[in-house]
């Protein structure tokens, strides 16, 4: 795969991303799962190394390496740690995609620079209480007063909430218009009075990422705050989650993956049952198979739909398909990985554990593997053929 799509950037990026894995991030992981919380130390390290950037352009203080390059430091971060991979996924991706594609110049220069460079942490704030996959039931209202907008309402689940500078809220501002006309997206920044985080939830995986409730209590932000059309959130919303939800959570996917794989591999040839390593067991080597062709496929689908976004080709059909075989596909790889490490993979003293509860976020968050059928579904309708 090395060389099939990328550069030799490309490559010097991973190489230095695995090295940060392995240094800094896999050392603190157990400590963050139990702690449920990140060390601040990471983020720092982080952005030194200029990865919050990584697909953003120059222009802006990034590296502009795409898609390709977003993945690639998504997968081996989530060799490490899902937690951070997923906390780096969200301000990399979805937090800072809707600036990226419809922010002003003025926008871009507040808020969209410093979170490239790494000097502020972004989140995005769609879900609520009442409208996770059915964004019609959307409760959140925002009523022109003057020169500001009065926000008021709560979101659920939002990764990064509880401590990220710049949110992007998704909010009402027509209820008469239906969710594709009557959305609009709007620049929160942490410390607007009225703004507070409700509670952060605790988590059966993935429990050192912060997953908070949000709540806006007459939040006045101002006009200029708008990001994009007024209106047309619902269509910034659609176009965010699949440049930077899907394929980046398969991407997560596949280095979870990689590592359980590798992990199961160097397990079988150690452990020693009826006087033979167990890797000699052909039950285990069927595992181990089915483990690594899972993996393969992963790793073929994500990096070519990668590959044709930096095109800017449409992968309306390939971001939910990569998203629903990655995701159901880690969570049989980590209940292999499991059965292969035995008893010892049910406590904490291996990473197995650890992987398999933070591999079933997956098939929920980001659309449901129920949803991203019927995305998938009405595509392959519309169009008529595969």
């Amino acid at each position: 795969m090395e060389n099939l799509y990328f550069t030799q950037e490309h490559q010097a990026l991973r190489a230095m991303v695995k090295k940060f894995t392995e240094k800094e991030v896999k050392p603190r992981a157990a400590e963050a799962d139990r702690s449920h919380k990140l060390d601040p130390a990471l983020f720092r390290m982080a952005a030194e190394l200029g990865l919050p950037g990584t697909s953003h352009a120059e222009e802006w203080g990034g590296s502009d390496l795409g898609q390709l390059g977003y993945i690639t430091v998504l997968e081996e971060l989530a060799r490490g740690c899902s937690s951070f991979a997923v906390t780096m996924a969200v301000h990399m991706g979805i937090g800072l995609l809707g600036l990226q594609m419809v922010g002003t110049p003025e926008q871009k220069e507040k808020y969209y620079r410093p979170c490239v460079l790494g000097e502020k942490i972004s989140a995005c704030a769609l879900t609520e209480p009442d409208a996770g996959s059915d964004l019609a039931a959307m409760k959140t209202r925002a009523v022109p007063d003057g020169e500001h907008y009065v926000l008021n309402g709560t979101k659920r689940f939002i990764t990064n909430g509880s401590f990220a500078d710049v949110i992007t809220v998704f909010a009402v501002t027509d209820p008469t218009a239906g969710p594709r006309q009557g959305i609009t997206a709007f620049i929160v920044e942490k410390g607007m009075p009225g703004f507070q985080v409700a509670k952060v939830e605790d988590k059966m995986g993935i429990r050192a990422s912060e997953t908070a409730e949000l709540v806006f209590e007459d939040v006045r932000v101002p006009r200029g705050n708008i990001l994009g059309k007024e209106g047309e959130g619902f269509k910034l919303a659609m176009q965010v989650l699949e440049a930077g939800g899907r394929v980046s959570l398969a991407a997560m996917c596949l280095g979870a993956a990689k590592e359980l794989v590798d992990m199961s591999v160097k397990y079988a040839g150690q452990r020693v049952q009826f006087k033979q390593k167990i890797n000699q067991f052909q039950g285990i080597q069927f595992m181990l198979a089915e483990m690594t062709s899972l993996t393969y496929a992963m790793e073929s689908m994500v990096y070519r739909t990668a590959w044709m976004m930096d095109q800017g080709l449409n992968v309306m059909r390939e971001a939910p398909v990569c998203k629903l075989f990655s995701s159901e596909a880690l969570n049989n790889i980590a209940a292999l990985a499991m059965q292969i490490h035995g008893g010892v993979g049910f406590t904490t003293e291996f990473p197995v554990e650890r992987f398999y509860r933070d591999a079933r976020i997956n098939p929920i968050y980001e659309g449901t593997s129920e949803i991203q059928k019927i995305v998938i579904a009405k595509n392959l309708i519309a169009t008529g053929a595969f």
